[in-house]
C-alpha cells in the first residue's frame, strides 16, 4: 500500500491537473458558451478500462460520468483500427456513443511515456452550432437527429500527428459559425499540452510504476467511500415518478418511473416503466442517463472524489427504447432539460430514504433561449444561448439556492454586458421571481425573471418543460412555482403552443421576450417555518402578504412605510 502522504499528492496533483485544463480552455475558447458557461469537461482516463482517474472541477457536472463511458467507446472504436498510437487524436459528437447532443464535441488523446500506453486525456466542448434546421441546435419540433445538425462518429482528426485539414473543412462548410468553431477546436487541442506538461511534470517526480499504484488505490478507495455511505441507506426498494409536459412535437405528457434497490452496500437504480422514444427531441442517450443518476447521487454525498471507483457499487438498469436510452434516429436536443428529471426523480425515490439528506425538487428545467440572426455588419450569423437559472430545492438544512445553475451543468447564464456587446438585444430586466420557491419549513429557492428586448430582426426558439409539472416539495413541503414563457410580438402577448416549447419564431426590433423560471420545492410543513424566517422572506420581496399568512399561518402585526417601501412585523402564529 502506499503511503498516505504519497497518495494524497498524487491525487492532488492529478486533480490540479484536469482542473487547470478546464480553466486554460475557458479562457482561451472563442465562444460565450464555454468562456462565459463553462460549458466543457476535462479527464484522464485509464487507457484499458476506460475508467475516469481524475476529472476538472471547473466543467459541468453533466460529462461527470458520460465522458467515461465516451472514452470506453472510444477505445474500442480504436482498437479495432489497430489501437492508439503516439499523435493520435480521435474526436466524436455521435449522440448515442459519446452522450449528450450534437453541440458536445468530445476529443480523446493517447499518452505514451517511453514508447508505452500510460493513459489518455479527454475533453468536452460545447460548439455554439453544429448545422440542422435551428441555429444553435436546439429544434423542438425536430423528430429526427439529423435536423439537429452534423453527426461526426468516432474518427482520427489527427493520425500520428498529421491534422486532417480535410475534415475540418468538410465540418466547416455545414455549420453556420465555421471561424469560431475552429478557434473553439484549436483552444481544445491545445490544453492537451497544459495536461502533458503537467502529467510529465508528475511522471517525473514519481515514476510510472508508483503512479499506477496510486491511480489504482484512489479508484479502490472512492469505490469503499462510496460503499460506506450506501451502507447507511435503509435496505429496501423506493419508487417515485415524475413527468415532462410534452416532447415539443405531441402535447401528451412523458413518464419517468424510478425504482431505487439498496441491498447492503449496493444500489441498482431500475427505470422500467419510462415512456418509450419520444417523437420530438426529448430524449437522451443511455450514457447520459447513467452519468445524470451520479450526478445526483454525487449531490447526496458530495466529498466522494469524482473518478470511476466512485461509480462502480452503482448498477443502472435503463429500458430500450425509452427516452433516457435514445436511439437512431431519434432526436436529442432536449437533453438539456430530460437529465434534469433524472436528478428529480432520484431525489424524489432518495429522499423517502434518506429525508435528512436528500433535497425537494430543483427547478427541473434548463429552459433553453437561443437568439440568432445574421449581423447587419457583414452578414454572418450570430447565436446566443442563454441556459436558464433557478430556484434549488430545499433540505432538512437550509432553504434552497436562489437563482442557481442546472444541477447537471454549472452552465452560468451569460452575462447581460457580454451579451448586449455581442448581439443586438436589450435586458429589460433580469431579476429574483418572486413568489417562485415552494413553501415550506424551509423553503425552495426562487427562481429568476427576465426580459430581453430585440434591437433588430431575430429568430427565437426556447426548448424548456415544467409547466404543466412544478418542481416537487418533499416531507410536506410544497411544489415550486412552474416555468412561464411568454413573447411579446407587435405589442401582444403569445404564449407558445406546447406552453415553454417555440422553435424558430420572427421578432423584430422592438419585440419582447419574458421569461421566468421555476423555483425549487419545499422541505417540511410551511406552517412551522420560524416566523422570523417568514418575515425576512416577506420583507425582501420573496413572499407576499397573503402567502405569509394564508400559506405560513402567520400574523401581520402591523406595517411602516420607509422611503416608500413598505416594512412588515410579523408575530407568532396564534
Amino acid at each position: 500500500m502506499t503511503d498516505p502522504v504519497t497518495l494524497a499528492v498524487v491525487r492532488g496533483a492529478l486533480e490540479q491537473i484536469t482542473d487547470e485544463m478546464d480553466l486554460h480552455l475557458i479562457r482561451a475558447a472563442l465562444s460565450p458558451i464555454i468562456s462565459e458557461t463553462n460549458d466543457c469537461a476535462h479527464g484522464l482516463y485509464d487507457p484499458e478500462t476506460g475508467e475516469t482517474i481524475a476529472q476538472g472541477s471547473y466543467g459541468l457536472p453533466l460529462f461527470l460520468a458520460s465522458m467515461q463511458w465516451t472514452v470506453q467507446r472510444v477505445i474500442a472504436r480504436a482498437r479495432e483500427n489497430g489501437g492508439f498510437r503516439d499523435g493520435d487524436l480521435w474526436f466524436v459528437n455521435d449522440p448515442y456513443i459519446s452522450g449528450t447532443h450534437l453541440n458536445d464535441v468530445v476529443l480523446v488523446k493517447p499518452v505514451f511515456v517511453d514508447g508505452e500506453l500510460f493513459a489518455l486525456f479527454a475533453n468536452t466542448g460545447h460548439w455554439m452550432d453544429m448545422g440542422g434546421s435551428v441555429p444553435g441546435g436546439w429544434a423542438p419540433s425536430a423528430t429526427e437527429i439529423h435536423q439537429e445538425g452534423l453527426i461526426i462518429p468516432p474518427l482520427k482528426l489527427c493520425e500520428e500527428g498529421r491534422f486532417n485539414t480535410a475534415l475540418l473543412h468538410l465540418i466547416q462548410a455545414n455549420v453556420r459559425l465555421p471561424q469560431q468553431l475552429e478557434g473553439d477546436l484549436t483552444a481544445m487541442m491545445n490544453v492537451f499540452s497544459v495536461g502533458a506538461r503537467g502529467l510529465n511534470d508528475l511522471i517525473g517526480r514519481y515514476g510510472v510504476p508508483t503512479l499506477k499504484v496510486c491511480i489504482e488505490e484512489i479508484l479502490d478507495r472512492s469505490e469503499r467511500q462510496m460503499r460506506s455511505y450506501i451502507a447507511d441507506i435503509p435496505d429496501g426498494t423506493y419508487s417515485f415518478e415524475d413527468w415532462f409536459d410534452n416532447d415539443g412535437v405531441d402535447d401528451v405528457p412523458l413518464k419517468v418511473a424510478l425504482t431505487i434497490t439498496v441491498v447492503g452496500d449496493d444500489l441498482r437504480l431500475d427505470f422500467s416503466g419510462t415512456a418509450e422514444k419520444a417523437r420530438g427531441p426529448m430524449n437522451i442517450s443511455d450514457s447520459t442517463t447513467m452519468s445524470m443518476c451520479l450526478v445526483a447521487i454525487k449531490h447526496v454525498f458530495p466529498d466522494v472524489p469524482i473518478n470511476g471507483g466512485a461509480f462502480r457499487p452503482i448498477a443502472i438498469s435503463i429500458p430500450q427504447p425509452s427516452i433516457l436510452a435514445a436511439q437512431y434516429p431519434s432526436p436529442v436536443g432536449g437533453t438539456t432539460d430530460v437529465t434534469q428529471r433524472v436528478v428529480d426523480v432520484v431525489f424524489g425515490a432518495l429522499a423517502q430514504a434518506i429525508p435528512d439528506l436528500v433535497p425537494a425538487a430543483p427547478f427541473g428545467t434548463t429552459g433553453v433561449l437561443t437568439v440568432t440572426g445574421k449581423r447587419a455588419q457583414d452578414g454572418g450569423y450570430f447565436v446566443a444561448v442563454y441556459p436558464y437559472p433557478g430556484g434549488y430545492g430545499a433540505s432538512a438544512q437550509t432553504d434552497g439556492l436562489v437563482n442557481g445553475t442546472p444541477p447537471s451543468s454549472m452552465a452560468r447564464f451569460m452575462s447581460v454586458e457580454m451579451s448586449e456587446h455581442r448581439y443586438p438585444v436589450r435586458f429589460e430586466y433580469l431579476a429574483i421571481r418572486e413568489e417562485s420557491g415552494g413553501a415550506g419549513a424551509h423553503r425552495g429557492g426562487c427562481g429568476t425573471a427576465y426580459g430581453i428586448e430585440a434591437l433588430a430582426d431575430c429568430t427565437v426558439s426556447i426548448l424548456g418543460d415544467r409547466v404543466d409539472y412544478q418542481p416537487f416539495g418533499v416531507q410536506g413541503g410544497q411544489a415550486a412555482a412552474p416555468n412561464e414563457v411568454r413573447l411579446v410580438i407587435d405589442g401582444k402577448t403569445v404564449v407558445p403552443p406546447m406552453r415553454s416549447k417555440a422553435e424558430k419564431v420572427a421578432l423584430t426590433a422592438g419585440d419582447r421576450i419574458r421569461l421566468a423560471s421555476p423555483g425549487g420545492g419545499g422541505f417540511g410543513d410551511p406552517r412551522v417555518r420560524d416566523v422570523s424566517a417568514v418575515e425576512a422572506d416577506l420583507n425582501n420581496g420573496l413572499i407576499s402578504a397573503e402567502t405569509a399568512s394564508e400559506v405560513y399561518g402567520v400574523v401581520i402585526a402591523g406595517h411602516t412605510d420607509i422611503c416608500g417601501r413598505t416594512v412588515y412585523s410579523l408575530k407568532a402564529r396564534v
